[in-house]
């Protein structure tokens, strides 16, 4: 059977067809019965990700990284309950998949369960894995439900699930494409075993988490067959078709009031992998007409001999974290949302890669189409009576994705992510107020942050900080959220493997809005043969946990390493200490329009810095007093709208003047052609 192409897996996200049996079930649900419905299945997938949440094993599990959802007999979504709706509209890919191909043999059966993560069969990265259960109510098909969560170990060359080096989806550890593990409602041993020995570097976690998802899915599909018993499967039908026709409409009105036109976004990308390299990640032309959108990604850079790559699919999931967020906050996250919307994804770009492309580390390329698409509807939304007030710069997108593998204190093989600096970035400012500090994760909103004492007990490692990153948000009319900043001391055993994805620490992610500043780099800070522990150890009244105190003083002494976010897998000592950043959110409007009360707030919270205030802000104020001098910062703003004026450039000028620069040619690397982006040649994987 072919592996599906882009043109099909594009087709299947659009809604199937209502049947003649739908269309009259939903004629049936009456009002009332159709509000009290919907309720019941937001408690239900509630109810079920509690059972998620308390089941896994991994911290993405742990903090809510995941969804649970609900789907039509055709595949088609629902409703789910989302820590993440990156899975959101993108799951309904691997149930008609499995209807096309696996319908007859080896057929779909009440008490299947279904898993994959390939990303060529609809999934996001090989971490990123689903369980899915067919729904039957008196032997006929009536839903599906599934469970997704980020698993933290795939057997890939690397550990942690992400391998930065991966070359060729070889390289990446598990690849499975939709595939019967269990049947009369019990995983087989088979597959369990085969789990166990495949290579994973910490397999009690994998299954952990793979049994987590699959009594997530059954508590949904249980509930389901209540309902069904208490109502009737018609109604259930019904109930969700009905479901489907409400979310269409409701999105294809918040369409139509946006103004029509075409809105473009271009954001880059510093690094893949390792190693320095600008490419031209995301090039969007979007185009709005009545009530339909296009999206087109023609003039992205070529895709590139490593893991930052994305498949198209996973494209379309990140771009549901904006809509669902913002847009379409209000409307049930089913697929009929995205019935007007079109996506044009040119062959052979680093958004639409070859079937051998490794794409494990696609989250750091795909977020770059979610800043451009908030960036395109800012544009877009700016003119309107009412849905500008939904306007919002992206999150702040760049992160310490830490990486930490080996054994823990009580001898177990641990592989997992350091996910505090995931989990705890800054909202983008928004049109009428600041975004929110450490907010969550830009892929996961309502992610929470682990417990610090829980860290500590299960990994080697001690939490000797924890706190807002001073100025690391973007500054504005309405500033960027702050991000957080922990310190990892590895403790308790003689050495741990730790390695670094990430990007962010040359060129910020996330595009400012209207004269908003961009939000702080991430750098890659690590300190061997740290004193910090015999200092603690015997009690130094000296040492200071505040960390831009520690920055600025280097009051930590050590070998201290200054690097790019992303990092080669490293083996660290007992005492060495490594520093997690989460990203600021870029600002909205102008700084200088900053109300000076407000900004004395952020100095008493220490979100920013007096040097912030006076330089950037241009606010005069007596710090003992915590007083505004209202005069001087009046007489200041001017001073610094003339001196603006005074450094400006017509557009003619700066044009000139932009176009005979380039980038370094090793920069250049992976870009394609200078400046359009255009691919060089073919890619040679091994």
């Amino acid at each position: 059977m072919p592996i599906p192409t882009t043109k099909e897996k594009l087709a299947w996200l659009k809604p199937a067809p209502a049947t003649q049996h739908e269309k009259e079930c939903a004629a049936k649900v009456a009002q009332g019965d159709y509000e009290i419905g919907i309720q019941i299945t937001n408690d239900i997938l509630d109810e079920a990700m509690e059972v998620f949440v308390r089941a896994s094993r991994s911290y993405f599990g742990v903090s809510g990284d995941s969804m649970v959802a609900i789907f039509t007999a055709n595949g088609d979504l629902i409703n789910a309950s989302c820590g993440t709706y990156l899975h959101a509209i993108i799951q309904p890919i691997v149930i008609k998949f499995i209807h096309k191909y696996f319908s007859e043999n080896p057929g779909i059966k009440d008490g299947d369960i279904w898993y994959t993560n390939d990303a060529l069969y609809g999934g996001i990265h090989n971490p990123d894995q689903v369980a899915l259960m067919p729904v039957f109510h008196q032997g006929k098909l009536i839903a599906w439900a599934s469970a997704a969560l980020h698993t933290t170990e795939t057997g890939a060359i690397e550990p942690g699930g992400m391998p930065v080096s991966a070359k060729s989806r070889f390289e990446e550890g598990l690849n499975l494409p939709p595939i019967k593990i269990g049947e009369n409602f019990e995983i087989r041993n088979d597959f369990l075993e085969f789990y166990s020995v495949y290579g994973l570097r910490a397999p009690a976690m994998f299954i952990s988490d793979l049994r987590a998802r699959c009594t997530t899915a059954d508590r949904v599909r249980i509930r389901l067959i209540e309902l069904a018993d208490k109502r009737g499967s018609d109604f259930v039908v019904g109930l969700l078709r009905k479901m489907c026709d409400v979310a269409e409409e409701g999105a294809r009105k918040k369409i139509r009031a946006l103004p029509d036109g075409t809105y473009k976004s271009v954001v880059f990308n510093d690094a893949i992998g390792w190693t320095p390299a600008l490419v031209r990640a995301c090039h969007l032309t979007l185009t709005k007409k009545g009530d339909n959108l296009i999206f087109d990604f023609e003039g992205t850079s070529p895709e590139n001999p490593s893991s930052y790559n994305v498949h198209p699919q996973a494209v379309v999931g990140h771009i549901a974290n904006f809509f669902y967020e913002y847009l379409f906050h209000d409307l049930p996250i089913c697929s009929t949302t995205f019935a007007s919307i079109d996506f044009k994804f040119p062959e052979g770009i680093i958004l639409n890669p070859g079937k051998m492309a490794a794409t494990s580390c696609c989250v750091f390329i795909g977020m770059q189409a979610r800043c451009a698409t908030h960036n395109v509807f800012a544009k877009m939304a700016f003119s309107t009576e009412g849905l500008w007030r939904q306007i919002a710069a992206a999150p702040g997108s760049q992160h310490t994705s830490q990486i930490c593998a080996g054994l823990s204190q009580w001898k177990l093989a641990v592989a997992d992510v350091l996910s505090f600096s995931l989990n705890s970035m800054g909202q983008g400012g928004r049109a009428s107020t600041d975004g929110m500090d450490a907010y969550g994760f830009a892929w996961c909103a309502f992610g929470r942050a682990p417990d610090s004492e829980q860290v500590e007990s299960e990994l080697p490692i001690t939490v000797t900080l924890s706190q807002h990153w001073k100025d690391s948000c973007g500054h504005g009319l309405h500033r960027g959220g702050s991000g957080g900043v922990q310190h990892w001391m590895i403790h308790k055993m003689p050495d741990l493997v730790s390695m670094c994805m990430g990007n962010g620490s040359k060129v910020p992610l996330g595009q400012p809005l209207f004269g908003g500043y961009a939000s702080a780099p991430i750098p890659g800070i690590s300190i061997r043969k740290a004193d910090l522990m015999a200092r603690m150890q015997r009690g130094d009244a000296t040492v200071t946990l505040d960390n831009r105190a520690i920055l600025e003083e280097t009051s930590i002494h050590g070998n201290w390493n200054y690097e790019l976010v992303a990092r080669t897998p490293k083996v660290y000592d007992e005492g060495d200490l490594l520093f997690g950043f989460s990203g600021g959110g870029p600002g909205y409007g102008d700084p200088l329009e900053r109300d000076p009360e407000e900004l004395l707030e952020d100095l008493k919270k220490n979100i920013i810095s007096d040097w912030t205030a006076k330089s950037i802000y241009k606010i005069a104020y007596d710090p003992e007093k915590h007083k505004v001098d209202i005069e001087k910062t009046k007489q200041q703003r001017d001073e610094e709208r003339r001196a603006r004026l005074t450094r400006g450039k017509t557009f003619e000028e700066f044009e000139k003047a932009w176009n005979q620069t380039s980038p370094p040619p090793e920069i250049l690397q992976w870009y394609g052609r200078w400046p359009d982006a255009k691919s060089l040649g073919p890619i040679f994987r091994p």
